[in-house]
Formats: C-alpha cells, structure tokens, sequence
C-alpha cells in the first residue's frame, strides 16, 4: 500500500475518531455521572488514561521522566485544564443536558480569544474575529436564556450552566498556559503527566469528601468510564495529535465546531434529550462563531510563521 493511499484512508479515519469520539464523550460523561460522583469519575479516567498513555510513550521509546520544574508545570497545567475543566463540566451534567454542555464548551474559543488578547504581546483578531465574538456572545446568551428564567424557581440548569462557564473558562486558561510555556516535551508525555496530575488530584479530593462511598458501580458506570479512558482520552487524543503532524492546524481545528453538533444529536438519539427553540438558535450561531474564530486566530498564526520564515532566509548578495 502506498504512502498516499495510507494518508487518503488514515487522514479521515483520524478526523472521523477526533470528531465523533470528542463528541460522545459528553454523552459517556452523563451516563457515569448517574451512578458515580463527578470527582470519582474523573479521578479514574484520567488516572488509568495516564498511566497507559505515559507507558506506550516509555514502549515507543519516548522519554518521560522529566527535570521537575518541567513536571511542576505540566501538573499545574493538568490540574486548571483537565482537573479543573473536567469537574467543572462533570458536575454540571448532573443539571443539565449533555447536548447543551457540550455548546456552552464549544465557547472555549471565545474565552481564549478575548483572553489572547489582554496579554502583552497578545495576538488580534481579524475583522471575520470580531463579527465571530459578537456572534458568538449572541449565542450564548441565548443558549443560557432558559436558565435565566428558571432562577429562583427550583431548578437547577441556571447553576449548571454556570458550572460549565466556568469549565470553558478553566479550559481557556490552561490552553494558554500550556501554549506560552512552549516546554520541549513531546505532545502526548505532556498529555499522561498532565492526565495523571489531574486523576490523581481528584481522587484524594473524592477520598476527603467520601465521594467514592457515595459512586454506585453499576454497568453503566463502569461502562461510562471505560468509553471515556480508551475513546476519550487514548484513541481521541491520539488521532488528534497524528492530525496535527500531518494536516494543516486550520483543518484540525474544525473538532471545535463539529464536536457539540455530534453531542447534541447523540444526546436527542441515546438519551432523548431535546433543546429549546432559542438553545437550537443559539448552537447555530455558536458553531458559526467558533468557525470564524478559530479561522481568524489561525490566519493570524500562519501569517506570523510566514513572517518568521521570511526573516530567516539568507540574502543572496
């Protein structure tokens, strides 16, 4: 088999993993969620997902015992994106819909946009940017509209939309972090470290609050975390990081804008979740939001490259 006929098969084999296993990955959260406390679920996936993925980096001769300032930083890394991220978003499926979840995340690059740029050297958005934030703005604040109305009325999907802002807004912070320390490890060693900073912080935070004494370990959870730790985390992950060593940064990043659309139609199928006229308005303009987003933030980036080569070629005299 040749090497193209390898990249014309392997390429959207990846796309379909990133993009479908991502996705699901809010309905897997759900399921567990029912039986199991939210810190007991993500303490396990990412403790067993960083172990074996920091034992193949070791079987495929990768290095993975790194200086410790190189450790500490990966653990705080792992501990605001993952740790920090995932609870937040785990506690919040207990309130509401995956579907929906999975749209107000999909916010992430809104949160690193505007966050971008209040940095020093900080990049700027484009003009398609610009109408992206505004549009994306619009749509949240029609995804979070029914919530607003049930405040003070018992219900709880005001607080779980705000478990999950703030989810996106942890995420945000530590996609930057990890960006601007530009530490010279290998993608998917820094992954099982900061998997395992995460999984291993959760379970003692799940041990001091009897959060395993309260899990209930059906089929289903148990289920529930295996989807997780190999579709969610090993295989996803890696599909991930192959697409991006073979295939231009601006077509990866479309998992940003595919994965709740994957979410919400799983949820209607697998668990007869349905959104509000006003929530299926505003994942329209969120999907669109993120497209130009992410698309302006990448030219911004490939221009910036292309500066940088161009500084860097030798003048013929």
């Amino acid at each position: 088999m040749s090497r193209r006929t390898l990249d014309s098969f392997a390429i959207p084999f990846a796309f379909g993993c990133v993009y479908f296993f991502w996705g699901s990955t809010y309905t897997a959260i759900k399921v567990g969620v029912e039986h199991l406390h939210p810190l007991v679920l993500c303490g396990l996936r990412f403790l067993i997902a960083g172990v074996l993925m920091l034992a193949f980096c070791g079987l495929r001769g990768m290095r993975i015992w790194l200086p410790v300032r190189q450790l500490g930083w990966l653990a705080v890394v792992g501990l605001i994106l993952l740790g920090g991220g995932n609870i937040c978003l785990v506690f919040a499926e207990r309130y509401i819909a995956s579907g929906l979840a999975a749209l107000l995340v999909a916010a992430v690059p809104l949160h690193v946009a505007v966050l971008s740029m209040l940095l020093p050297h900080g990049e700027r958005l484009q003009a398609r940017g610009w109408v992206g934030l505004g549009l994306g703005i619009t749509g949240l604040i029609a995804l979070l509209w029914p919530g607003l109305h049930e405040v003070g009325k018992g219900q709880h999907q005001a607080l779980g939309c705000a478990f999950v802002l703030g989810s996106a807004f942890l995420w945000a912070v530590g996609s930057i972090l990890s960006r601007e320390l530009k530490l010279p490890v290998n993608p998917m060693v820094a992954a099982g470290w900061e998997m395992m900073a995460a999984g291993m912080a959760s379970s003692v935070a799940a041990l001091a609050i009897g959060g395993w004494a309260a899990s209930d370990w059906t089929r289903g959870a148990v289920g529930a975390v295996a989807y997780l730790v190999i579709f969610g985390s090993l295989v996803g992950y890696t599909a991930f990081v192959w697409l991006l060593e073979h295939v231009p940064v601006s077509k990866v990043a479309t998992h940003a804008y595919v994965n709740p659309v994957v979410a919400v139609i799983l949820g209607a199928i697998l668990l007869g979740e349905h959104l509000r006229s006003s929530e299926y308005a505003g994942m329209i303009a969120v999907v669109i939001a993120v497209g130009l987003i992410t698309s302006s933030r990448v030219r911004v980036e490939e221009k910036g490259r292309e500066n940088k080569a161009a500084e860097a070629e030798p003048v013929e005299v």
